[in-house]
């Protein structure tokens, strides 16, 4: 049997010590004393790029590293656990699992639904392969099911076959909640695959398998890491078939993670349950300060009785999360100047690491969007995007108070 025909590997973070535990227990504590392993504490690195065949009909379970990697391979089990999935694919970036995720499920020429304020990243990509002909899209408002409805099967007026129905929920920046179950109802009766980028959440705050999803991407550079060291991505499939070509396809285009970068990984995600817990106490603090400060035009997040998503994000989540977005009064003048005295804070692009980090999302991470995507979106000048940190509160709402302080002078 070639490597090309064995796609899921055979597990290695099974104990029997860990039988009968949640899925949230396993998978945060994937390869802990795993006999395969030789039941390291810590579970050890494989840098190898290639193993042993016994002869020639002896093909190892391991081969060459590109298909297969046991450190890779036992990231990919602890995700697959979390997301109560099937299986899961390591990539090496979050961008690499969308285009993994697009190069299995839309053929040459296929038809995609996108939200409409989605990650800039993200609309490039599709944006460039519209322009091309590789697919079509369609930037929906996904919140409204009525706008869904009406874009599935047809383009520019035309009938069409849609593909892939690609769900980011929250959003970003805009924090904007979409029902994952109601788009996947829609979705699967037009015959459409749906896929929800949980990058925001972390599955340890929202499972889109178990609301109908058929696969979740995430940038693995976020939360799942949480250090800021390391720039990975996953797919993770509801069905072992789905699993599968992924897995293939993985191989085939070459987008998987180093073996490094797959250690570093599971080292984060150790402690990724603990780190959600000071993220959200530390999100609420800010919030409370931002709603409270007159400097403040606006504050996006779903934690908050009046956002649009509330009701929806309480009951499809486990958190609101430590994401926000925010808007100053006085416009690009009021954020130059609150940017310029912000202490404690980063500015920087990315999102999901122990420290604060503020960026402003129309000349950052979503630049590569025309002014009319941008405007579509909700994208404006006088917006900051926070991803909250775990250092001490009080110092974060100090800091923050200041540079508010100067925003409205």
């Amino acid at each position: 049997m070639s490597s090309d025909d064995r796609h899921l590997a055979t597990p290695l973070s099974g104990t029997p010590a860990r039988e009968g535990l949640s899925e949230r227990m396993r998978g945060l504590t994937a390869g802990i004393a795993a006999p395969e392993l030789r039941s390291a504490v810590v579970p050890p690195l494989y840098l190898s790029t290639n193993y042993v065949f016994s002869g020639l009909d002896g093909r190892p379970q391991f081969d060459y590293s590109r298909g297969h990697n046991p450190t890779r391979d036992l990231l990919g089990e602890a995700l697959a656990t979390l997301e109560h999935a099937s299986g899961a694919t390591v990539t090496s970036s979050g961008m690499a699992a969308i285009t993994l995720l697009i190069e299995t499920t839309v053929p040459v020429g296929g038809h995609v639904i996108a939200p409409h304020d989605c990650y800039g990243g993200t609309w490039r990509l599709l944006d460039t392969w519209s322009q091309t002909g590789r697919l079509t899209v369609d930037w929906v408002d996904q919140t409204d099911p009525d706008h869904l409805t009406q874009a599935l099967g047809q383009f520019d007026g035309a009938p069409v076959h849609t593909d892939l129905v690609l769900v980011e929920t929250p959003s970003n920046p805009l924090l904007r909640i979409t029902d994952i179950a109601e788009v996947s109802r829609l979705g699967h009766e037009a015959g459409a695959v749906v896929a929800v980028d949980n990058t925001f959440c972390s599955p340890l705050l929202q499972r889109p398998l178990t609301l109908g999803a058929d696969y979740v991407v995430a940038s693995d550079t976020k939360f799942i890491n949480g250090h800021s060291d390391v720039v990975g991505g996953s797919v993770a499939s509801a069905t072992t078939e789905g699993a599968e070509r992924i897995a293939y396809h993985a191989n085939v285009i070459g987008v998987t993670a180093s073996p490094f970068d797959s250690w570093l990984t599971l080292r984060g995600l150790r402690t990724l349950d603990a780190r959600l817990r000071v993220h959200a106490e530390n999100t609420r603090r800010i919030v409370d300060t931002l709603t409270c400060h007159p400097a403040v035009t606006a504050v996006h997040w779903p934690g908050l009785a009046d956002h649009p998503g509330h009701d929806l994000a309480a009951r499809q989540q486990d958190g609101p999360g430590s994401l926000l977005s925010f808007e100053l009064a006085g416009g690009l003048d009021a954020v130059r100047r609150f940017l310029d005295g912000l202490r404690g804070f980063t500015l920087a692009e990315s999102l999901g690491g122990v420290e604060s980090l503020v960026c402003h999302p129309a000349t950052m991470t979503h630049a590569a969007m025309s002014e009319k995507a941008k405007a579509d979106a909700g994208v404006t000048e006088s917006m900051i995007r926070m991803s909250v940190g775990i250092e001490p509160a009080e110092d974060l709402v100090a800091c923050l108070t200041e540079a508010l302080g100067r925003a409205a002078s």
